[in-house]
């Protein structure tokens, strides 16, 4: 129980990071390699599975994968691009705020009551799935809706 909390108390402060390095963003023109890094960093997260503390079963990993797509669809809708001064930003968005935070919620809520009948290593394993498979998406849809608009920039400067 003492690790479901650390890692709830660590994954507060990661959104409150998260939320903050959005902010941040928002400032500064974007660009396809600042889309396409996150998940290819958060990828290496994928060795955890190596270790048999992390295993999870076929069914879990659909489980997860689902929640983590479903999940992704808010991200999606929340992150939106506009040009300003010929460069591509992001939009600021209030409810990208809540609902990462809403998110974050779901997601305590959810191990705590499934670290009663789960491993924690597996659950773990489970969150770190719903996680990337959750980023995956919404960066693709990110990067479509960036080139997309690259290239109505591009059109009309010539």
């Amino acid at each position: 129980m003492t690790s479901v909390i650390i890692s709830s108390v660590i994954a507060v402060f990661m959104g409150i990071a998260v939320t903050f390095a959005r902010m941040k963003a928002a400032k500064k023109p974007v660009s396809a390699k600042k889309i396409i890094l996150p998940p290819l960093f958060m990828s290496t997260g994928a060795l955890m599975f190596v270790s048999p503390i992390f295993a999870v079963t076929g069914k879990e990993i659909v489980e997860a994968a689902i929640i983590g797509m479903l999940f992704s669809i808010l991200l999606i809708k929340t992150s939106k691009f506009e040009v300003r001064e010929n460069d591509i930003y992001l939009k600021r968005s209030r409810a990208f705020v809540f609902i990462l935070f809403g998110l974050l919620a779901i997601r305590i809520i959810a191990k705590l009551i499934l670290s009663s009948t789960i491993d924690v290593g597996q659950l773990s394993g489970m969150f770190w799935i719903l996680a990337f498979s959750m980023i995956v998406p919404w960066r693709i849809a990110m990067l479509y809706s960036y080139r997309r608009l690259a290239k109505q920039l591009d059109a009309s400067f010539k």
